[in-house]
């Protein structure tokens, strides 16, 4: 089977080859709308009632850049998922290139509740290229925590977090434009008061729910700083709207530690689900068996073909394809690292040679168990104060 094509050149470097000029933020606010300039107190009625038609869901995948994608997302839902953000989109690419689009975006009528996340530092790009998409979505997502070097170079995610004006701007031109609700996702400010005040101004923009991760700008390495549960549950307090907490998840005891200590109204996991799409259905790895936890019946090499059909499904570029397969079978490479080389060494890859190597994988004898289950979901979450 041939490789699908992609857009041409790195991603990091087209990403950072658009125009970072910000646009005049006074007059992008203020396009074609004000029919929908509402009170505080309605917007955050509507806020609520559009979250709570969705099902209210607690457990969500995060947005992750070439790994939140629809297959992942879909086999997410299989097992617990209950919504999911797409991954980062640059607005700009979006907006200019039909191929980015077709690419980079693909859903399904099963693919929901969906957030979409665009960065982007122009009111009037991110706009446009929310219209597009906003038919297919049940929130427009701006992305306002991305900590890495690209965001720097770029000028977008956590490092707009100086230009309040800026970042208002974009949240007042989506609401005020847009049926679909804003929301955005954010990383904490050194200091307690500074983040709140943030999370109030996007509130007071139109925003209409909040995720939040607990780490700062700086603190990139999960595995060397824990997320800050106590300026969680700060926000959550200050805010009207739902408020989504994200770091610390590893299995669900963790969810439901989370969200009982903050308060919040969900939970968003990335790394640990790249090894483990079953979290939210009870399912943990080696690293955390507890005793008594039995294996259960499921392994990382059966999620991995599961995977690899919804790709078949789902067809997304092969680079996403490749990581996927990386972060599922990692436990089982450190033993075989003979068998991980020999995916590295293939340029080109296709269904029949990834599930072959999946085979061969079992065939040395290797499993890794995942432990737990669908009975280990915790029965009752803590939510504001009352059990659900």
């Amino acid at each position: 089977m041939a490789t699908r094509t992609t857009i041409d050149g790195d991603p990091d470097d087209i990403l950072c080859a658009t125009d970072t000029t910000v646009s005049d933020t006074s007059e992008a606010a203020a396009l074609d709308m004000p029919s929908r300039v509402l009170t505080g107190a309605t917007r955050v009625e509507r806020a609520w009632a559009h979250w709570r038609a969705l099902g209210a869901p607690r457990f969500l995948v995060a947005p992750m850049v070439d790994n939140s994608e629809l297959p992942f997302r879909m086999l997410c839902r299989k097992y617990g998922a209950e919504a999911a953000y797409t991954p980062m989109l640059h607005s700009r690419i979006f907006s200019e290139n039909e191929k980015y689009r077709s690419m980079e975006f693909t859903t399904c009528k099963e693919d929901r509740p969906l957030f979409v996340q665009f960065c982007a530092n122009d009111p009037k790009i991110l706009l446009e290229a929310a219209r597009r998409v906003a038919p297919h979505c049940d929130y427009i997502d701006i992305n306002l925590g991305c900590p890495q070097r690209i965001a720097r170079r770029g000028y977008y995610g956590a490092f707009l977090m100086e230009n309040q004006p800026l970042i208002k701007s974009l949240v007042e031109t989506l609401a005020l434009n847009l049926d679909v609700p804003v929301s955005c996702k954010i990383r904490i400010f050194p200091n307690l008061d500074d983040t709140i005040s943030y999370a109030k101004m996007l509130e007071e923009a139109g925003c209409s729910l909040l995720a939040v991760h607990g780490r700062t700008r700086d603190q990139k390495d999960s595995t060397k700083f824990k997320a800050d549960w106590a300026a969680l549950r700060a926000v959550k307090q200050a805010l009207r709207i739902p408020v989504l907490a994200n770091g610390n998840i590893r299995h669900m005891a963790d969810v439901n530690s989370c969200l009982e200590e903050t308060g919040c109204d969900g939970v968003l996991s990335a790394e640990t689900l790249l090894e483990n799409p079953a979290l939210f259905a009870g399912y943990k790895t080696v690293e955390w068996r507890e005793e008594g936890d039995e294996d259960g019946c499921l392994d990382q090499a059966d999620l991995a073909v599961e995977y690899l059909r919804l790709c078949e499904k789902y067809p997304v570029p092969w680079r996403m394809v490749r990581s996927h397969v990386h972060k599922l079978l990692g436990d089982w490479f450190r033993i075989h690292p003979e068998v991980r080389e020999e995916l590295n060494k293939q340029s080109t890859l296709t269904f029949e040679w990834l599930y072959d190597m999946v085979r061969r994988l079992k065939e040395l004898g290797v499993r890794v168990p995942l432990y737990g289950g669908r009975n280990a979901v915790v029965d009752k979450i803590v939510v504001n104060g009352a059990a659900s």
